[in-house]
C-alpha cells in the first residue's frame, strides 16, 4: 500500500524537521521526507492544522490475555491502544497463566499474531509465577522474544532475588522492571495514607512502601553495576531518590503514568473505586514534584498502567474493588492537557516521553519518524477538544476516574506499518 500524507507539522523527538512535509510510504516503510510530494498514492491524508508524532509506545499495560479475557483480550486491547495513538505496546506478565516460561509465552506471541493490530511486545516475569523464587529462564524468553522481565503487579519480594536478576539479567543485556511495594508497608490498604485517608476511614498505603523499595533497587543495582527500570513512581520523593541515583552514575530508569500527574487523591469518595489504583494517587504536591521531574528528565517515560477490570470487580467497596484504572485511550489527552497546554513540556518533549523514550529503554525499533524506518505514526489535533465517556471506550474495560471530565489534544490516525489502524475525522 502508499500512503501520502500532506502538509505535515512534524513533532519527532530524534530529527528536526523544519516548516511543513509531506510523507511518501510505501510497503509500510517511510520513503520520502519532503516540502512537497506530487506523486499518486493508494491514499492521500491531508494533515494541514495537526501535528504528526511517531506512534506512541506504551511500555507498561496489561491486556489480561490469557486467563482473564473478561477484563480484555488482544483483539480489544489493541483496539483500545490503535484509539489511544499507541502503535507499539509492552504487556505485563501476570495473567493466568504468568508468562513464565517458553510454552506460556509463545501461546501469547501466537494470539498476538492473530489478533493484533498494532506491535504488542510480551514482558515476561521476573521468577517463576511471580513468587519471588526461582528466577525464570530470562536468556531463552528473551531469545523467544521477551522485551524485558517483571514481576508487575506484585515487586520482587526479596532483595536476594532482585540481585540475582540483576546480575543475570546484566549478563544477558536485559532489562528487569520493578514494581516496587514492600508489601508489610501496604497490606490491606486501599488509598494514599495520610488526610484523605483518615477523613474517609479507609486504611492508607504509605508512601514508603514505594520509596522503601526504590532505595533498595538503587542500591542493589548500583553495586551490581546493572540497568534497572522503576514502574509507575508516584511520590516526590521516589523522583528525588532516583535523581539522586542518576546523578551518581546508577543505571536506572523511570517511567510515570497520565494519572498519576492529571488526577490526586482529592477526588477520591467513598464509592468512586474507578480511581482506586496501585500505587494510589497521590497529593496535589506529589503530582506538581512528577510534572517537574518529567520536565527535568529525572522521569524518563509516561507509561499507562492500562489496567482493565470487569464491572464486578469494581465494586463501590474500596476493600473488596480491584486496583486499576483503564486508560490507555485517554493518556494522550490527558498528558497533552496537564502538560504541554500548561506549558510544562513541549509537544516534542511529550513525543519523546511518550514515544522514543520507552521505545529506547526497551531497545525497540520505534519512536523516531526517519526515511527507512517502519511508518508508525499518530496523527493529532491539538485543538480539539474531548470528553471522557466510559461507555465510548474501546477497551472491555470502562474503569476510568476520568469520566466526565474534558480534555484537549484528541487522535486523529493511527498508523502501523504504514497501515491506518484507527481514524476520527
Amino acid at each position: 500500500m502508499e500512503l501520502l500524507i500532506k502538509n505535515c507539522s512534524i513533532e519527532d523527538p530524534v530529527n528536526r524537521y523544519e516548516g511543513i512535509k509531506d510523507i511518501y510510504i510505501e510497503d509500510g516503510v517511510i520513503k520520502r521526507i519532503e516540502p512537497s510530494i506530487k506523486q499518486e498514492a493508494d491514499k492521500t491524508i491531508d494533515a494541514k492544522g495537526l501535528y504528526i508524532l511517531p506512534g506512541l509506545v506504551d511500555m507498561h499495560a496489561h491486556f489480561r490475555e490469557p486467563g482473564f479475557e473478561h477484563k480484555e483480550t488482544v483483539y480489544s486491547g489493541s483496539r483500545a491502544a490503535a484509539r489511544g495513538g499507541f502503535t507499539t505496546v509492552c504487556c505485563m506478565p501476570n495473567t493466568n497463566p504468568v508468562i513464565d516460561n517458553l510454552s506460556s509465552l509463545q501461546k501469547l506471541l501466537d494470539i498476538i499474531k492473530k489478533d493484533s493490530v498494532i506491535n504488542i511486545n510480551p514482558i515476561a516475569a521476573v521468577s517463576r509465577g511471580q513468587k519471588s523464587l526461582e528466577l525464570t529462564e530470562m536468556k531463552q524468553l528473551s531469545e523467544m522474544g521477551a522485551v524485558a522481565f517483571s514481576d508487575d503487579g506484585r515487586p520482587v519480594m526479596t532483595a536476594a532475588i532482585m540481585r540475582e536478576a540483576l546480575l543475570a539479567a546484566k549478563a544477558n543485556d536485559l532489562l528487569i522492571i520493578d514494581h516496587c511495594e514492600e508489601l508489610s508497608l501496604a497490606e490491606g490498604g486501599a488509598i494514599n495514607y495520610g488526610k484523605k485517608a483518615e477523613e474517609l476511614g479507609i486504611k492508607g498505603i504509605h508512601p514508603l512502601s514505594e520509596e522503601l523499595n526504590i532505595m533498595r533497587d538503587i542500591m542493589i543495582a548500583e553495586e551490581t553495576g546493572s540497568r534497572i527500570h522503576i514502574a509507575h513512581v508516584s511520590t516526590a520523593k521516589s523522583a528525588g531518590l532516583i535523581r539522586d541515583a542518576k546523578r551518581r552514575g546508577v543505571k536506572i530508569t523511570c517511567e510515570v503514568t497520565p494519572h498519576h500527574i492529571g488526577l490526586t487523591e482529592d477526588i477520591i469518595t467513598l464509592s468512586f473505586t474507578d480511581c482506586k489504583v496501585n500505587p494510589p494517587l497521590r497529593t496535589s504536591e506529589d503530582a506538581e514534584a512528577l510534572k517537574k521531574a518529567l520536565k527535568n528528565g529525572t522521569i524518563d517515560a509516561i507509561a499507562t498502567d492500562h489496567a482493565p477490570h470487569h464491572k464486578d470487580d469494581k465494586s463501590e467497596d474500596f476493600y473488596s474493588s480491584a486496583f486499576g484504572i483503564s486508560g490507555i485511550e485517554t493518556a494522550f489527552s490527558v498528558c497533552y492537557t496537564e502538560l504541554v497546554e500548561t506549558g510544562i513540556l513541549t509537544m516534542k518533549e511529550l513525543a519523546a516521553a511518550m514515544s522514543s523514550n520507552p521505545s529506547k529503554i526497551m531497545g525497540l525499533n520505534a519512536g523516531e519518524i526517519s526515511i527507512g524506518k517502519k511508518a508508525d505514526l499518530v496523527i493529532v489535533d491539538a485543538a480539539r477538544g474531548i470528553t471522557v465517556d466510559r461507555r465510548n471506550l474501546v477497551s472491555k474495560g470502562k474503569n476510568t476516574p476520568f469520566h466526565g471530565r474534558h480534555y484537549k489534544g484528541d487522535i486523529v490516525y493511527t498508523i502501523v506499518n504504514g497501515r491506518i489502524v484507527y481514524e476520527n475525522i
